[in-house]
């Protein structure tokens, strides 16, 4: 049985979900972000337990198809940014359509419907928390970083990391209390 899971962004997230399934006496076949395949059928009792445990880590199983779609789309941006190892120049329509197998049109408008923004919004708010990222981390200059990025040039990346943030990128490493925000939290 497939089981999808809100908040799930990185692998520590799968290996706190895997736990709590074993802890809930389920055999976990895969974890993947957002998504889980379990052995066998649980029963309505366990998976309200479940549920219940997984709120309090900051989980949550997810019931309705429109949720599990919004969740696949953020969960892809989300690889695609943070967890990817090459460089990020993709056509984010296409890539979404192509890795979730819907009309962009469709995911688009959903995704406005259901969050209250865009899917680009949310795609440059994660492309500027890697930024942040990766300016804490001071080994890779602006340029650099606005060509992993996927970035025209350091001037269109500062101008959205200015526009997200109220700073620019150069004061922004000067800073001494960087706030970063959790991805999960965008």
């Amino acid at each position: 049985m497939k089981l999808f899971i809100k908040n799930m962004v990185c692998s520590r997230c799968k290996m706190v979900v895997k736990t709590e399934l074993e802890k809930a006496g389920l055999i976990p076949l895969s974890v993947d972000l957002g998504e889980v395949d379990i052995e066998g059928t649980p029963s309505s009792d366990i998976l309200q337990s479940l549920d219940n445990c997984l709120k309090h880590l900051g989980f949550e199983l997810i019931d309705d198809r429109k949720s599990r779609i919004i969740e696949q789309i953020k969960n892809t941006i989300v690889s695609l940014i943070h967890h990817s190892n090459g460089l990020l120049d993709v056509n984010l329509s296409d890539y979404l359509s192509t890795k979730l197998n819907l009309d962009y049109g469709y995911l688009s408008s959903l995704f406005s419907e259901v969050e209250g923004g865009t899917i680009e919004e949310y795609f440059i708010a994660q492309k500027i928390e890697k930024v942040k990222e990766l300016i804490m981390y001071d080994e890779l200059t602006l340029s650099q970083i606005a060509n992993e990025l996927g970035y025209s040039s350091v001037a269109h990346l500062s101008s959205q990391f200015k526009k997200q943030t109220g700073l620019t990128p150069s004061f922004y490493r000067t800073v001494k209390e960087n706030k970063r925000r959790n991805i999960e939290d965008l």
